[in-house]
């Protein structure tokens, strides 16, 4: 019993000795705490703006992290008026990229092998010219903040029940395959964007930040019914 008592004396002793230097410390600590509190809300704010959605990729015993997955801000929602009259009243058909789920598998020097889950809002306006609609997405393989290595186009055909004008659909993406130069790529090198196939002024208009509802077109009487 007797050091743990000698070891606390000693303590307090240097404790008083070192106040100054540990109020320094303390104020060190604060700073950093508050610098990285200010990075992270940066970096939130950032990641919301751009609509950034990274999938949530379980941890598997990898070679290396997996590629990053999202959505492409300009492509993620797909609005489609009459005449190219930006009102909710003008809206044929719409769309929305909710979220995205995906994992990857990879070891030794074997390509990187990416299956993705993509969860789709679809919409059918006042204008739609009927019941079915088929929507054009695709799947983008990049160099991560480069160029593109490969893009993949895929058909979603939907029926909307009577009654309904907005549903939801999922698309199962079975094996996405990246080669690898070397055993050292990792995953990290790449992402995988998803979007709708969208017109130059479809990606415009979601490039402003404007959107309507899904099911854009059921409005009150009298709203002018404006992009927001």
């Amino acid at each position: 019993m007797r050091r743990p008592l000698l070891l606390l004396a000693a303590g307090l002793i240097m404790a008083g000795s070192m106040a100054p230097e540990l109020a320094s410390a303390q104020q060190r600590r604060q700073g950093d705490q508050e610098r990285e509190e200010q990075d992270a809300a940066k970096k939130k704010k950032r990641d919301s703006e751009w609509s950034d959605v990274q999938a949530p990729l379980p941890q598997l015993r990898n070679a290396g992290p997996c590629p990053f997955v999202k959505v492409l801000y300009d492509a993620g929602r797909y609005v489609e008026f009459k005449d190219g009259r930006e009102a909710s009243g003008a809206v044929s058909y719409s769309g929305e990229i909710q979220g995205i789920s995906a994992g990857c598998q990879y070891k030794d020097d074997e390509p990187i092998k990416v299956t993705m889950e993509v969860l789709f809002e679809l919409g059918k306006g006042p204008l739609a010219a009927g019941s079915s609609k088929t929507y054009r997405y695709w799947v983008a393989v990049t160099q991560r903040n480069d160029a593109v290595l490969a893009k993949q186009y895929f058909d979603l055909p939907v029926t909307f029940p009577a009654g309904q004008d907005r549903i939801y659909a999922t698309e199962k993406i079975a094996q996405v395959t990246i080669p690898r130069a070397t055993a050292t790529t990792s995953g990290a090198n790449f992402e995988i964007l998803v979007g709708f196939d969208v017109t130059p002024e479809m990606a415009a208009f979601n490039r402003d930040g404007k959107r309507f509802r899904l099911n854009a077109g059921t409005a009150v009487a009298g709203n002018t019914n404006e992009p927001k």
